[in-house]
């Protein structure tokens, strides 16, 4: 592979030679180019001023006078997307001790909150970001957990991120509360203040989110006035839905049913859905056709949800714990992979690698043919669903963002851990490395 400090040098104009670019991160045809049969195309790219002047089939910078970085038919990517995780809850192992079970990681949650200073959020916040940016992660959508004492804490908090990191990370946060917010007045001060940090209105639909038994119709008023309150500002909506095992309530078909009848006209991401994998096989593909027919979008969190679901004592877990990606993606609805928690008292694994999780979804969900269906999960589908613009595509007048791989194949770029990739931000080679965790150490102690 060519060496990391050609990536440094130039820094005006420049080509990259014999790149070999899945199909799926071209946001257009490149005429004269033919995919391979894992559909990665053989390429040239002029850079300019950090950004893609051009794409063209390999052989195209032989009739310019770039310099060129001849990447000998390796593998290059779009940076990568994380549009569900948390970063507010992050990075406190081991002040927090998991017990791998949902309750677990609700309780454990609440019982740290206690060290949620403004300086505590921001510090962890800020790893979680430089591990994302090392590791090629452009743009991430967090979650932050918004009960009516913390949230004016955690957004100011995410603004002052948001600036930080521009041009870095793009942020997106989503104030996350259970749907039984809507029963007061705390739900909509909260969609204004999400409104006022140009943020996305969250809800939680099960018993983990404090639902307080709402099922059936009291479900009903509640979606309607989460999503009205929405869109009365303009908000798109993103919710934590049907994440245990639990049949019942099942609320993907509530939540189809709602945007229908109150002709919602925002994204709607519906994250986890595990249980929509243990419904009967007519009641599963009845809630697909309905969310097809509301517009739903999708996010699956294999990782966590792996570690998590069907977790008993003394017994091997007998189901995987996500949610049908298959069938979603076979109906023509989008779906977006992402990380979800990071060492926190949910699942204490984790690093805001994207091309780890991608590793876990291809072997967790059979997506192996084509690989580039599962590349575009946390590339240009999850881009769509979040509405990033350019992230996670490679296009003519672009920022050169792009993740360099030593793999020529996509089954290489499966088969290792990637470590020696070479992350690029308009157009030049990133130098930050990923974050000592002594870092940490001031805000949630060591191991002796």
């Amino acid at each position: 592979m060519a060496r990391h400090a050609d990536f440094g040098a130039p820094t005006g104009r420049y080509g990259l030679g014999r790149a070999r670019v899945p199909g799926c991160f071209l946001a257009a045809p490149v005429p004269g180019a033919a995919p391979d049969a894992e559909g990665s195309l053989l390429l040239d790219l002029l850079i300019e001023d950090g950004r893609f002047a051009w794409i063209a089939p390999a052989g195209a910078l032989s009739q310019t006078d770039a310099p060129v970085i001849d990447l000998e038919g390796r593998q290059l990517w779009a940076t990568l997307l994380d549009v569900h995780t948390h970063l507010d809850k992050g990075q406190v192992i081991p002040r927090a001790v998991p017990d791998g079970t949902l309750e677990g990681g609700a309780r454990g949650t609440i019982e740290d909150r206690r060290f949620w200073t403004p300086d505590d959020i921001a510090q962890r916040m800020r790893f979680g970001l430089k591990c994302a940016h090392a590791h090629g992660v452009s743009m991430i959508r967090t979650h932050l957990d918004s009960l009516e004492e913390l949230a004016p804490t955690s957004f100011a908090v995410f603004r002052q991120l948001r600036t930080e990191w521009a041009g870095r990370v793009d942020l997106q946060a989503v104030g996350l509360v259970p749907l039984a917010a809507f029963r007061g007045d705390w739900g909509h001060r909260l969609a204004d203040l999400v409104l006022e940090s140009g943020g996305v209105l969250g809800g939680v639909t099960d018993a983990l989110g404090v639902y307080q038994g709402a099922i059936d119709e009291e479900m009903d008023r509640l979606l309607d006035a989460f999503l009205l309150a929405a869109a009365d500002r303009g908000l798109d909506v993103d919710i934590h839905v049907d994440q245990t095992e639990a049949l019942d309530p099942f609320a993907l078909p509530r939540i189809a049913a709602a945007v229908k009848r109150t002709r919602f006209k925002g994204r709607v991401l519906c994250g986890h859905c595990v249980s929509l994998a243990l419904q009967p096989d007519d009641v599963a593909r009845d809630a697909i056709a309905r969310a097809v027919d509301a517009g739903l979008d999708f996010v699956t969190l294999p990782t966590p949800m792996i570690y998590l679901q069907d977790r008993k004592p003394g017994r091997t877990p007998r189901w995987r714990g996500v949610t049908l990606a298959q069938e979603l993606l076979d109906a023509g609805l989008k779906v977006a992979v992402a990380g979800d928690n990071c060492r926190d008292a949910w699942f204490p694994f984790g690093d805001h690698d994207m091309v780890d999780t991608l590793h876990h979804a291809v072997r967790i969900f059979h997506l192996d043919a084509p690989f580039s269906r599962a590349l575009a999960m946390a590339g240009p589908m999850a881009s769509d669903v979040v509405g990033a613009g350019h992230h996670g595509r490679i296009t003519a007048g672009a920022p050169a963002d792009f993740i360099a791989l030593s793999a020529r194949t996509l089954n290489e770029a499966m088969c290792r851990p990637q470590a020696d990739r070479i992350v690029v931000r308009g157009g030049r080679r990133l130098t930050d490395g990923l974050p000592d965790y002594a870092e940490l150490d001031t805000l949630v102690g060591m191991v002796a």
